[in-house]
């Protein structure tokens, strides 16, 4: 079965059967809330510019979302969830018009016990960690975008960030514990996931069903010090990256590498880091500040900035400076950049990446888990010419041993997975047997 949007839609009628629910048909607005960080890609740029829906609704509750669904399924309506629209690679923008669904209102905490809590899909990240941390705990990992994004949203696009080199990937089992999901059927319906069953959603940009609640794990929160350390050769700096990541009795949540001239794109940070070095951006237990003290002596680094997690907490913090927030500020300085997404595994490879591609591809590091295993992972920064050109680049990383999550397409295949999830077709065959939801992203569904 496919859907029927080529008939014409009769909005009139939808509006009045979506009384009592937020709608939203200010063209402005409407724009706004169509789009996301795309243009962080070339590629993206021109694909899906023009892409809009056609009405926003903000429900309130599930109860609302499950009238939203019936009215979908009624005139045949394509739906796209969204959250904060953080995302960098078109995952909530709508292709093929039809129903935003804006769940930025649904932002109850259920419950928080220890190690666990319980969420709609609109609460911002920010917003619950203040909450969680009140209890002695917080979330596992984050994006750079954590003070808007919500996690839903988070869930439903992203993979990892901050955290991830203690907790892994969103993706790890145990890293989401359960899920309540809408379906767009004839007649739709809640369905709880558990266990291994969420990750029949985790990750799948919402073409499988309307996420309304969320239960996830919490780590312990500590007092997270940020610190700077500058580096006069960027192997040091990344070999330096590479013992903290792998010395279990310093806690850290966050191993931040960047080679010159990136850091001259943090102007807010400019006094700390001096013309030519390199620089590690870290999060470390406060308790831990003093072994630590003696790991950069052994890779000759400098502190230059450092703030207790109470400092720390007002203002700017190092995290809006790493992950893709730091895609974000070479793109300030310089409009023409743009990104990669890289699992080097090792620093072997770091090396001949750096070296073989000099000023075009500036490397940016983050450590993380995978598998278990602790990993270079990078989001380097393109200085992009054509789109051959950055494929050449994609290629000859892929070549050498690299794993490239490809950032230049909406397609959620072509990113990170590279293989057609069964599981998750299978799914949205039984859940959206129209093809409705978030149409045109899943290439496992256009090409059955």
């Amino acid at each position: 079965m496919t859907s029927t949007t080529s008939k014409p839609i009769d909005w009139d009628a939808i509006a009045s059967e979506l009384a009592g629910i937020e709608i939203i048909s200010d063209r402005t607005q409407l724009t706004k809330l169509s789009l996301d960080y795309y243009h962080f890609s070339p590629v993206l740029q021109q694909q899906l510019a023009d892409k809009r829906g056609d009405l926003v609704v903000r429900p309130a509750n599930e109860a609302e979302v499950l009238r939203v669904a019936a009215v979908c399924v009624k005139y045949q309506v394509p739906l796209t969830v969204r959250g904060a629209g953080t995302g960098n690679y078109g995952q909530c923008i709508p292709l093929q018009g039809g129903i935003i669904l804006d769940t930025t209102r649904m932002q109850s905490i259920r419950w928080i016990k220890p190690g666990l809590a319980c969420v709609e899909p609109g609460v911002k990240l920010s917003a619950f960690d203040k909450q969680a941390r009140e209890m002695g705990w917080e979330l596992r990992m984050a994006p750079s975008t954590y003070r808007t994004a919500t996690i839903g949203g988070f869930i439903g696009g992203g993979s990892g960030g901050i955290g991830s080199i203690t907790y892994g990937q969103l993706r790890d089992r145990g890293n989401l514990h359960a899920v309540r999901v809408v379906t767009l059927e004839d007649e739709p319906r809640v369905l709880e996931l558990r266990g291994d069953e969420v990750q029949k959603v985790n990750h799948a940009y919402g073409t499988n069903g309307i996420i309304t609640e969320l239960e996830i794990p919490l780590a312990p929160a500590y007092a997270w010090a940020e610190i700077i350390v500058v580096f006069d050769d960027f192997m040091k700096a990344a070999r330096f990256g590479e013992t903290l990541a792998h010395s279990d009795g310093l806690m850290k949540k966050l191993i931040s590498i960047h080679a010159w001239p990136i850091p001259s794109y943090f102007i807010a940070l400019k006094n700390y880091l001096p013309e030519g070095k390199h620089c590690a951006l870290l999060m470390i237990a406060e308790s831990c500040l003093e072994p630590f003290q003696d790991l950069v002596r052994e890779y000759g680094g400098q502190v230059t900035y450092q703030k207790s997690a109470q400092e720390a907490s007002k203002g700017t913090s190092l995290v809006e400076f790493t992950w893709n927030h730091t895609t974000l500020h070479a793109r300030s300085a310089d409009p023409s950049l743009t990104y990669l997404q890289t699992f080097f595994f090792t620093l072997e490879r770091v090396e001949h990446l750096y070296h073989h591609f000099g000023d075009e591809v500036l490397m940016h590091l983050e450590f993380l888990r995978a598998n278990g295993q602790v990993i270079p992972g990078g989001l380097q920064v393109v200085r992009y010419t054509t789109e051959e050109r950055l494929n050449e680049i994609i290629h000859y990383h892929e070549e050498k041993g690299a794993f490239i999550a490809n950032p230049h397409t909406y397609i959620l295949e072509d990113g990170g997975m590279k293989t057609v999830n069964v599981e998750q077709l299978k799914f949205k065959e039984q859940v959206d047997p129209y093809g409705l939801l978030n149409p045109g992203k899943m290439r496992a569904w256009l090409e059955r």
